[in-house]
């Protein structure tokens, strides 16, 4: 039963604790679980472990830090995405194993890619860009019409390539126009423009 001080005695261990030892459920009067949140967590290992199912080791873990449940190790609450859903409010895995995911995860998504089917694509070309043969190579060029990967190329490179629109006459303009060769239409009449050939 909860009282008006914030403490409530555990239904398991009988200890009376405060409120933020109980996990929430609306359900409740109080709105609080009758075990606190030691009982319910041992209470659910043992039945994990009696039906066979692996059980992550408990670890201590200091106020203000939470143990990530990718890469295994504590870190302070700054190094969490919030998540309202969670009993703690914050996510389950830390925001350095949330970003590498999410790379990975937009690889298979948008390119149908591991990271180790684009690393082998790079090491293919030795680790630079195929176009200007001095930056390393890190991100996927595709085609935009049928989604085919094309290499892999540096930010600038690419984003070149999407700057002219995936269209081979207008990068042969350009490198007509760097070359010094002008590309001018010529004044045939008032408002008619003959293109060159």
């Amino acid at each position: 039963m909860a009282n008006e001080d914030g403490v409530k005695c555990c239904v398991r261990c009988g200890e009376s604790k405060p409120h933020a030892a109980f996990a929430r459920k609306r359900s409740n009067l109080d709105g609080l679980q009758h075990r606190c949140r030691d009982c319910a967590s041992e209470s659910d290992r043992k039945r994990q472990l009696s039906l066979g199912r692996e059980v992550r080791p408990q670890v201590e873990v200091p106020e203000g830090h939470k143990r990530c449940l990718k890469c295994g190790e504590v870190k302070p609450w700054s190094e969490w995405h919030r998540n309202a859903t969670a009993s703690d409010g914050l996510s389950n895995r830390c925001k350095a194993c949330r970003a590498i995911e999410g790379r990975a995860g937009h690889l298979k998504r948008s390119y149908g890619l591991t990271e180790a089917q684009r690393d082998e694509m790079a090491a293919s070309q030795m680790g630079l860009c195929v176009i200007c043969l001095k930056a390393p190579a890190v991100h996927v060029d595709h085609c935009h019409e049928t989604g085919s990967v094309r290499g892999v190329l540096c930010f600038s490179c690419n984003a070149a390539l999407g700057q002219f629109k995936d269209r081979p006459d207008a990068v042969r303009r350009a490198a007509d126009y760097l070359e010094g060769n002008a590309w001018k239409p010529t004044l045939v009449a008032p408002g008619v423009y003959r293109l060159p050939s």
